[in-house]
């Protein structure tokens, strides 16, 4: 081969070297550096944004919870023991709540009670029976002692227990505990017959 031919064979060499460099230093690029600025061709889209809830799994409107029906054996309220309670809510010096003791209230309470019938949303027939059944049982009547100091709806004193009212209020307890012991008397279990007596063995 002449000197000819092996300056060309040297030159068509360092060409392809040349153009093969190149590529070479394309390959070895990281991905990051060829996607710069472009997103990767088989790079993934992010559907997170686009996914819907599932329906079951959202947290439901919680339902408010049913309330518990009363036992079928439970006493329904006395109205007067509610209208008792407003009274003692708001006038809690003249009806105060057990287990303070009670105090003589003053004669006429009832009238001083009228003006308030609104705001305690009674009835005057309920009013009447709640200071009724208020001023009789054994918490009232042994308050009842002669010249105890009455009061009036603020706890003011307004008068004194007459000896004729002291006497009164003392009758009233004695029928109860009365009552309550014929009660308790009745209620009792008849005591057992009691066997007949065995004939004693004759003597030999």
């Amino acid at each position: 081969m002449g000197f000819e031919q092996l300056a060309k064979l040297r030159d068509q060499l360092s060409k392809s070297a040349k153009t093969k460099a190149p590529a070479r230093a394309d390959r070895n690029r990281t991905p990051a550096a060829v996607s710069k600025g472009k997103p990767a061709a088989d790079a993934r889209p992010d559907n997170r944004a686009n996914v819907r809830p599932n329906a079951k799994s959202a947290n439901p409107v919680s339902k408010a919870a049913p309330r518990p029906k009363p036992p079928a054996n439970a006493k329904p309220v006395d109205p007067v023991v509610v209208h008792i309670g407003r009274l003692q809510k708001r006038f809690p010096e003249a009806f105060p709540k057990n287990p303070a003791p009670k105090v003589p209230l003053k004669i006429g309470i009832f009238e001083d009670l009228i003006p308030h019938i609104a705001e305690l949303k009674l009835t005057q027939p309920e009013l009447r029976d709640a200071i009724k059944v208020w001023c009789r049982g054994s918490r009232y009547w042994s308050a009842m002692s002669a010249d105890a100091i009455r009061i009036d709806l603020s706890g003011a004193e307004a008068g004194r227990v007459s000896p004729e009212d002291a006497v009164r209020a003392q009758k009233l307890e004695e029928a109860r505990l009365a009552r309550v012991a014929a009660k308790a008397q009745t209620a009792a279990p008849a005591a057992p017959a009691e066997p007949a007596a065995a004939s004693e063995p004759s003597e030999s």
